[in-house]
């Protein structure tokens, strides 16, 4: 064989087993979907953890020193206005009493006596005021001694709910020891804070829309069957956390709420022509959020933005987009900044619709 057979064989066996050798194409580009913010006048919660209190909650307290001869109410109990709730070592403030109008009624006869020998010449003008003195002074005697009884008994100064027994019966109490608490909870009072931009928010809101009602979640995840309002905004912002707290007036008929339970304060705020977008197409980068913007030439450009709220799933822009941009939805994690990619648009209306949750 000469050698340019030997070549021809050789180059004839490659041509052959390349041809046996399957195909190996360039593999097929990953296609992104990609959609753009949508437009939309939308209401959302804003959920706030919340202090209940009573809208009267006082405590107690002996007025004078002495042994607890008397409870007159029980624990939990709704006790009404003046209701007699303790009385403590009644028997000597009951006998200077009654010392004290015997003593009213002498002075008293004494005068009447006087003014009768008085009107008949009988005895001096002197003698006359002396007895009228003495009458003045045991009236003021029996008003004491009567402020000093009161003293030894507790009443109820409004209707509500009678708190724990600090004492027993028997107890020698000092003066100012706590006995019990009472609380007034047909109306409650809920506490909550607000950052200073929801603030602002909450009060463009009120002056455009008016008195804006709120609702409270239990600690149990229901809804009080009642609505609140915002009575009172605190003055000044805390300086170390940048909220102001606020207080919203619950009616109780049903005494369900009590003081110092907890809940969650909820206000509804209303965003004229928000941009939605949703927020699994967004990434974190040092606590700044961003997402991929693409250009008309389909290079995908890492873009800044903020959110102004956030709902299920779902972000609202407060800067960094607008309407007409397309957004990347999905491969974030794959694609990288100034990348040329392949993309699919989608409806923005259908991909938010698909991310909303199920009607209750």
């Amino acid at each position: 064989m000469t050698q340019w057979h030997r070549y021809w064989a050789l180059g004839a066996l490659a041509a052959w087993f390349c041809g046996c050798q399957p195909a190996h194409g360039h593999e097929k580009a990953a296609v992104y979907p990609v959609t753009t913010p949508l437009r939309k006048d939308v209401e959302i919660d804003s959920e706030y953890v919340a202090q209940i209190r009573a809208i009267q909650h006082i405590e107690l307290r002996a007025l004078e020193r002495g042994y607890l001869t008397g409870i007159y109410v029980d624990e939990g109990r709704l006790i009404p206005k003046n209701t007699k709730m303790f009385q403590v070592l009644p028997q000597i403030y009951e006998a200077e009493l009654n010392r004290a109008e015997a003593e009213q009624d002498l002075a008293k006869i004494e005068f009447q006596n006087t003014q009768l020998l008085a009107d008949k010449n009988v005895v001096a003008a002197p003698e006359l005021a002396m007895a009228k003195a003495k009458l003045a002074k045991a009236k003021a005697e029996l008003s004491l001694a009567q402020a000093r009884r009161k003293l030894t008994e507790i009443r109820a100064p409004f209707t509500g709910l009678m708190g724990r027994f600090q004492v027993r019966l028997g107890s020698l109490v000092e003066e100012g020891q706590l006995l019990t608490t009472l609380s007034d909870n047909s109306t409650v009072w809920v506490y909550f804070n607000m950052a200073e931009a929801e603030y602002l928010d909450y009060q463009m809101q009120a002056h455009a829309e008016g008195e804006l009602p709120v609702r409270l979640r239990m600690a149990n995840g229901k809804f009080f069957d009642q609505i609140g309002k915002i009575e009172t905004i605190e003055a000044d912002f805390n300086s170390e956390t940048g909220n102001i707290a606020l207080r919203a007036a619950f009616a109780n008929p049903a005494k369900l709420l009590r003081h110092g339970e907890t809940g969650n304060a909820i206000l509804k705020r209303s965003f004229a022509k928000a941009l939605l977008i949703p927020q699994s197409a967004t990434f974190e980068i040092l606590d700044r959020r961003f997402v991929f913007v693409i250009d008309s030439s389909s290079v995908a450009r890492q873009r800044r933005i903020t959110v102004a709220a956030e709902m299920p799933h779902i972000f609202i822009v407060g800067e960094g987009l607008k309407e007409n941009e397309k957004i990347l939805l999905d491969g974030l994690r794959k694609v990288r900044d100034g990348q040329k990619v392949q993309i699919e648009s989608l409806e923005a209306a259908k991909v938010l619709a698909d991310l909303e949750p199920p009607a209750e």
